[in-house]
């Protein structure tokens, strides 16, 4: 009885694995990352360090040709002059730190969108006019859509056929200054929508302990920057919750996006899989 006992729970902890275990299929193509965080919402800290976890545990990270932040060109009364730009300085950690620490970045300059807007620009336009119908580019708008706005027009219009703009929120969307959503369409991009991510990745702050508690510092890393945005003081909505919302696109993505019946709803169950898989590997 006791062997019996012990087979069946072996069995239960292998089986409940497999069913959150993620099938890594991602469509052709690269990918492209603008994200904001110098705006008053602080989840794209999280949200950086979730994506780049993600790829490098995937071993994706090849594929990340372009990541810019701090999309947010006009300030909002909102977030003061100070704490925009302290903003700045912590997505620019998120960034290098994250990757960093994980590996398999090294050929990647993480861009400032505001403070180095003219780089940036040229960066994901030159990452547009390489794209192909074999090679598509996928933009990952993680953020305002003026970036893109900016990429698309310093780049050849016969490539946009062979992009691809994820999105899955409106407030990123209708958030610009210089282009609208339909604008961005109009350059004839391809719009991929997924439903909105905060519904599973803006959690209560205890289910993110998995990774505070972990003996691997990377993980701890990336459990500390969706803490720095929880403890922010420009907003209060964060309190109490970890939020890696922009990463869902990256999940969608990784997993097949519209191409291979991508996952429309990830979970922080799928990246804990993911990233753990990925840890106990090495």
């Amino acid at each position: 009885m006791n062997k019996k006992i012990v087979f069946l729970f072996f069995f239960v902890c292998a089986f409940s694995k497999a069913i959150h275990a993620q099938k890594i299929n991602p469509p052709k193509g690269r990918l492209a990352v603008v994200a904001d965080g110098n705006s008053p919402d602080p989840d794209d800290l999280g949200g950086t360090a979730v994506t780049l976890a993600l790829l490098r545990a995937t071993g994706l990270e090849s594929k990340l040709v372009h990541y810019s932040h701090s999309c947010d060109i006009v300030r909002v009364k909102r977030i003061s002059e100070k704490a925009e730009i302290e903003r700045h300085a912590l997505m620019q950690s998120a960034c290098d730190v994250t990757a960093r620490r994980w590996g398999g970045f090294d050929s990647l300059t993480f861009l400032d969108a505001k403070w180095q807007m003219d780089a940036t620009i040229k960066d994901l336009a030159k990452a547009i006019n390489a794209s192909t119908a074999n090679d598509p580019l996928w933009i990952v708008e993680a953020g305002e859509p003026d970036i893109i706005g900016f990429a698309l027009k310093a780049s050849k219009k016969e490539k946009h056929k062979f992009v691809k703009v994820v999105t899955h929120h409106p407030a990123n969307d209708d958030a610009g200054d210089f282009y609208t959503w339909k604008s961005i369409l109009d350059f004839g991009v391809e719009e991929v929508r997924i439903p909105d991510q905060n519904i599973k990745l803006k959690v209560k702050l205890p289910e993110w302990n998995w990774a505070r508690d972990h003996k691997d510092p990377r993980l701890q890393q990336v459990w500390l920057q969706g803490k720095i945005a929880e403890v922010d003081d420009v907003v209060r909505f964060q309190k109490g919750k970890w939020d890696c919302s922009d990463a869902g696109m990256i999940l969608y993505w990784i997993t097949g996006a519209n191409v291979n019946n991508g996952l429309k709803q990830g979970t922080v169950t799928d990246v804990k899989s993911i990233l753990l898989n990925f840890i106990e590997k090495k």
